[in-house]
């Protein structure tokens, strides 16, 4: 995401087929203290109103909300303002289920239950330390070391930039002076170590720490109010997404180390994905959709060049869209207009004619300040599936399917969708 990015996802609530959703909206916005979309005029750097989210199935906030209020507590305290979200959000919507944000690989500090961790020297080994050179040097690293605005200066040789962080005077948030406060270390991004999964620190592997605390604690999933996550970030041949482009340099890592943090990060997240479903959480991470190479911001499944054949491939009972949640954007996609859908009913026919048991609906993460167009049709009751879709004979290229209360077409040689209510 970029620096100003504020993913907020909106689902519909529970309905009668579909024990995670309807056919309804699912976004992935922004939420921007100083640009509202979804709060409050006059609260600009607030909580999201719950107002604006009453009635949704699933609101996830991330990291940034509320940021301008709470960069400038003392110390920071972003964890608890999630917290205290989602708490606002469910008081005034009980049946809305309730995400957060967590960087699967940066330790932020302005997370309570992380800056803990930063701040004591014995937990050093979880997480990625600056070169040698650097330490002997700090001139010698591309982002500052030690934050100057304090006297003595706070320095840490955790690497840790500050591609977005807040800061003073100025950041991706501002701080109040003298500085930003997240202890003893200085504002940044940190880094946990994933090749540290099985070391045991004072009786927890960092491994246990991620899943119980990181994830579980009563600030995450094991917050009968908080149902699941949106995972950010990872660890590639590149080096670590979305830090400072010299990071990899800055910590001495060679080609076979980012190799083996690469493995051993995407073993982390196996066990935390694992540990998730099983404790009956969900990710956005985990949703599905066809020819989408970055979930974050899916397409429509269906397209019009390709109609048939994708109404044909994804009408399968094998296909995947049949057996696992499904993310189903609206046209055009990837990064279009969310306040004005550009072809609804074909989106909506395509999207019941070829959804499984599991299945959403909307929109990806399509940028900042978004407001977000919500079709009549979208509050449409259509029943339940009759079966898979049928293509009316063999290489017609158009489709049906029957629900309980509507009849689904769509004419694939001239782009027709045709929905009729029984």
């Amino acid at each position: 995401m970029s620096t100003v990015a504020v993913p907020v996802l909106l689902l519909p609530k529970q309905r009668t087929w579909w024990p995670s959703g309807s056919v309804g909206d699912l976004l992935k916005s922004c939420h921007v203290p100083v640009a509202l979309t979804l709060i409050a005029a006059g609260n600009e750097s607030g909580l999201t109103d719950p107002e604006s989210t009453r009635g949704w199935g699933i609101v996830d906030f991330d990291w940034s909300n509320a940021k301008e209020i709470w960069a400038k507590a003392k110390p920071m305290n972003c964890e608890e303002m999630l917290v205290e979200q989602v708490k606002r959000t469910t008081d005034v919507s009980p049946d809305t289920t309730v995400w957060v944000y967590r960087n699967a690989i940066k330790a932020l500090p302005w997370y309570t239950t992380v800056r803990l961790k930063v701040t004591d020297p014995a937990y050093s080994a979880w997480f990625m330390s600056f070169s040698d050179t650097v330490i002997a040097n700090h001139s010698a690293a591309h982002v500052p070391v030690c934050d100057n605005n304090y006297s003595p200066p706070r320095c840490s040789n955790l690497y840790h930039d500050q591609s977005q962080t807040p800061g003073y005077p100025h950041g991706d948030g501002t701080c109040d002076p003298p500085g930003c406060d997240v202890g003893s270390v200085p504002i940044g991004e940190y880094l946990f170590d994933p090749r540290a999964a099985n070391t045991s620190i004072n009786g927890q592997t960092f491994m246990e720490w991620y899943i119980d605390e990181y994830l579980f604690s009563m600030s995450g999933a094991g917050n009968p109010k908080i149902s699941g996550f949106y995972f950010d970030d990872d660890w590639s041949g590149s080096g670590p997404s979305e830090m400072e482009k010299h990071a990899s340099q800055d910590m001495g890592l060679s080609a076979s180390d980012l190799a083996h943090l690469t493995d051993a990060y995407n073993w982390v997240m196996e066990q935390a994905f694992a540990a998730i479903l099983a404790r009956g959480k969900f990710t956005w991470n985990q949703f599905w959709n066809y020819g989408s190479a970055w979930i974050d911001c899916p397409d429509p499944m269906v397209t019009q060049s390709n109609c048939a054949a994708d109404i044909r491939a994804l009408c399968e009972p094998t296909s995947l869209s049949q057996t696992v949640a499904m993310l189903y954007a609206f046209s055009p996609g990837c990064h279009g207009s969310t306040s004005n859908i550009t072809d609804v009913e074909a989106d909506v026919a395509n999207f019941l004619l070829v959804r499984g048991p599991h299945a959403w609906l909307g929109h990806g993460w399509s940028g900042c300040s978004k407001v977000y167009e919500w079709p009549k049709i979208l509050d449409a009751d259509f029943g339940e599936p009759m079966g898979l879709c049928k293509e009316t004979s063999a290489g017609s290229g158009i489709f049906t399917r029957e629900w309980t209360k509507a009849t689904i077409k769509m004419d694939c040689n001239s782009w027709t969708p045709t929905i009729t209510f029984k």
